[in-house]
């Protein structure tokens, strides 16, 4: 080894030994929504939900992701958890890989991810779990339980109270800080046995094997009250195949319109970018 790289070498291990130490805890865990944000060119609008069922392309997590998520937990690559640019932190959801069928339940307590067009990002466990490929993003539907994800909200202290959510099954202990002996991970996850009389089973990482159901890809505008409104949009959108598809969104029928489809990701993430540059702030890659 020439004197350069023994010198070189040294510098290496004397900045290692003095990197900075990690920053500390941001507080306690928390219910959060958040501001509107921009992410790759898209608006997402983070609420509270009655119901929530999509389908879309979800991704991994990338590795130097961390130290906290969103609500102040420890990040965990091995947790079950998962990021969504729009559900309350923290939330309860199952999540299918609608190539292979396979469906787990996870926590979502982090935003993300930051690619348009991305329904959700989960940890490398659930991605294991859940046999998504090793690069890329696979197709999925996430359903929010809304039962469950009151009672963990209300284990907090703070979130919506709906009296119909249980709350036996959901630990209430005091949750400490990301990082303390208590572990925040495992205070916010539901009890493995539920109390008896009660219907809660252990929501956090168990595997179910559906039927597969993959389909072709979708650019959809969603949510207009007027179908003349969504007949404007089309106008907008001259030039790129699109329809009108009536959705219903818990109480009231509204149109959305569906550009495609497209069958491969690349051609999605393509009509997706085009149609963000003629001035629509939140379109979405569906699967239908």
């Amino acid at each position: 080894m020439s004197q350069r790289s023994k010198i070189l070498g040294l510098f290496a291990l004397l900045a290692s030994c003095h990197a900075p130490p990690p920053p500390p805890p941001p507080g306690p865990v928390t219910f959060t929504i958040g501001d509107p944000y921009q992410a790759g060119g898209e608006w997402n609008y983070p609420r509270n939900f009655n119901s929530y069922d999509v389908t879309g392309l979800a991704e991994t997590i990338p590795d130097g992701t961390g130290p906290y998520t969103s609500d102040n937990e420890t990040y965990d690559a091995q947790g079950f958890t998962a990021q969504s640019p729009v559900l309350p932190l923290p939330s309860i959801v199952t999540v299918t890989n609608l190539v292979n069928g396979v469906s787990m339940q996870v926590r979502v307590n982090d935003r993300g991810p930051m690619m348009a067009g991305r329904v959700l990002a989960v940890s490398p466990a659930v991605a294991q779990r859940l046999g998504f490929p090793g690069s890329g993003p696979v197709e999925v539907e996430v359903a929010l339980d809304v039962q469950a994800s009151a009672s963990l909200q209300a284990a907090l202290g703070q979130g919506p109270k709906l009296t119909a959510a249980p709350v036996a099954g959901i630990t209430a202990q005091s949750l400490g800080p990301p990082g303390s002996g208590g572990g925040a991970v495992q205070n916010l996850s539901p009890v493995q046995n539920a109390a008896p009389g009660t219907d809660m089973a252990p929501l956090i990482g168990a595997v179910t094997q559906g039927q597969p159901s993959p389909g072709p890809l979708w650019v959809q505008i969603p949510g207009f009250g007027r179908e003349y409104d969504a007949y404007r949009m089309m106008q907008r959108l001259y030039g790129i195949p699109a329809k009108i598809v009536p959705t219903y969104d818990g109480s009231r029928v509204l149109y959305a319109v569906n550009a495609g489809p497209y069958e491969s990701v690349p051609e999605a993430d393509a009509a997706l970018q085009e149609i963000l540059s003629r001035g629509v702030s939140d379109p979405q890659i569906i699967v239908r």
